[in-house]
């Protein structure tokens, strides 16, 4: 039986390596250290890197001297092409990038928030059989066409597939229906701004409310949040969300961004924090909805509702866009868990395809 992966037959990457225009990286930090290792490996050569004019005060980063877009047009007149390494869901900064998409060749090259590898032809074509599988589970066409347009996008690093596919963040009130008396879960409650955005955009009153959240600066925030707005039933933790109660070394790292490392290297930003299943947190309690947005512990955080999700069945709302595995692994595991799920997949507005989310009903 045909599948839309039996249509592609090129990745980025490869086109990349035989690309005869110069490649100019658009972006510096995590995301350009991480493209850039990746074209490194291959032995493709990065010209040169560019920031938004704001950002360009004189600096340099990684040996490259940062260049305004001005520059480089100036030096290769329309002989280059650009790859994005910064993500952003402001919609200002997103159609920044669109006008430049407009006018150049680019590109937003797909590499994993957490893990290693990429997700090219190879790896797609390898695990076929899981994609296809999913593919088949999920609910209505809407989530079948950002099934395909999300895989179109990682392995093409081409835009035009996230923006045909993308939908409005609201349109997970509807999916969820979330109703009055919820007794809701949110594992990775960062400072609570998917809370309040949820009372925002709903009728919705918590019957109860649980919270766990590793980070000891955003667990103060999500406390004081949730106190200015009345949440007295709340109950919060300042823990990760984990398939077993232990301890573990994390990364502190300030924002959203904080992940459990694995544990070896020890340094100022490491700390030791503890991890705790949802099982345990609720204590045999119902639960009636659970947000799972961990960076990359997603798989881990399951396993550790396994019973909340078999017993309770309660909605979820599960982000699959930080590791290779997670399109394809967490649905697999969800239906593993509680096969009475209906699976729809969204791709709310964001460059590259971070939030796009799984919502299981």
């Amino acid at each position: 039986m045909a599948f839309f992966l039996d249509d592609i037959k090129t990745d980025l990457w490869t086109y990349l390596k035989n690309a005869s225009k110069k490649i100019v990286l658009y972006g510096m930090g995590d995301g350009a250290d991480k493209i850039k290792a990746v074209l490194d490996a291959r032995g493709i050569e990065v010209a040169d890197i560019m920031a938004s004019d704001d950002f360009v005060r004189g600096q340099s980063f990684l040996g490259y001297q940062i260049k305004r877009l001005s520059d480089i047009e100036a030096e290769y007149g329309d002989d280059f092409l650009i790859l994005v390494c910064f993500g952003s869901q402001i919609p200002a900064v997103m159609e920044h990038i669109y006008s430049i998409a407009e006018k150049y060749e680019l590109y937003a090259p797909n590499v994993p928030v957490i893990g290693e590898g990429v997700f090219d032809l190879e790896y797609a074509v390898s695990n076929r059989a899981e994609l296809q599988k999913v593919y088949k589970m999920l609910a209505d066409e809407q989530s079948k066409k950002v099934f395909e347009d999300v895989i179109r996008y990682k392995l093409s690093g081409d835009l035009k597939y996230l923006r045909e596919c993308e939908t409005p963040a609201d349109e997970k009130f509807d999916l969820l229906n979330i109703g009055t008396e919820e007794i809701a879960v949110d594992l990775g409650a960062y400072d609570g701004d998917t809370l309040v955005e949820f009372l925002n955009g709903t009728s919705m009153q918590f019957k109860k409310l649980y919270a766990m959240e590793p980070d000891e600066k955003n667990y103060r925030k999500l406390k004081r949040r949730l106190y200015m707005i009345g949440s007295a039933l709340l109950e919060a933790y300042n823990v990760g969300a984990w398939d077993e109660d232990t301890t573990i070394t994390f990364n502190m790292r300030a924002g959203r961004s904080s992940t459990a490392s694995g544990g070896k290297h020890r340094a100022a930003r490491y700390r030791d924090i503890k991890m705790m299943r949802t099982d345990t947190m609720l204590r045999g309690e119902p639960c009636t909805y659970i947000k799972i947005d961990v960076e990359g512990a997603e798989e881990n955080a399951l396993r550790g509702a396994k019973e909340t999700i078999a017993n309770c069945r309660p909605k979820l709302n599960v982000a699959v866009y930080h590791r290779n595995e997670d399109m394809w692994k967490l649905p697999l595991l969800i239906r593993e868990l509680n096969p009475r799920y209906k699976f729809y997949l969204r791709h709310h507005p964001y460059i590259p395809d971070w939030d796009t989310n799984l919502y299981c009903v």
